[in-house]
């Protein structure tokens, strides 16, 4: 196997895996709201309208192994973290809450907002957004362009 071969393969591989995190965090968010009831906050559906394109958007990048696809996914992944470090800061009491942004909906520090008992959705969206935007930085760069 030449190192181009291999590196164009590494690069695939990297795209891949940042498509499996936007899909499990895209069934998880579908899976919290439809399967154990629990209605998005408003942040909540920002992070959301981010990440279920990023999952379509990559699907279709693998598929054709579009390996250029971080031009146009890195972007959704990036506006998608920051309203999930956002939304991570305002649960841990990091910021000052000028205005409820859950104040019209559910509230996104009631204790349903968690899994395993302990790790809060805003941080468990955080992770996700920032495994796929580091893995699609990977692979640009796997992919040498």
């Amino acid at each position: 196997m030449t190192s181009g071969h291999r590196a164009d393969r590494n690069a695939w591989l990297m795209l891949a895996a940042a498509w499996v995190g936007a899909l499990l965090a895209s069934l998880g968010a579908l899976f919290v709201g439809e399967v154990m009831g629990q209605e998005p906050c408003v942040l909540c559906w920002f992070q959301r309208a981010f990440m279920f394109p990023l999952a379509i958007v990559l699907a279709v990048a693998v598929h054709v192994s579009d390996m250029r696809v971080w031009r146009y996914a890195l972007p959704l992944a990036g506006l998608g973290w920051a309203i999930a470090l956002y939304h991570s800061l305002l649960y841990l009491g990091l910021i000052a809450e000028p205005v409820r942004p859950c104040g019209a909906g559910p509230s996104c520090s009631s204790a349903h907002m968690v899994i395993f008992g302990a790790v809060p959705l805003p941080l468990v969206s955080l992770g996700a957004f920032t495994a796929v935007a580091v893995l699609l930085i990977l692979s640009r760069r796997s992919a040498n362009l």
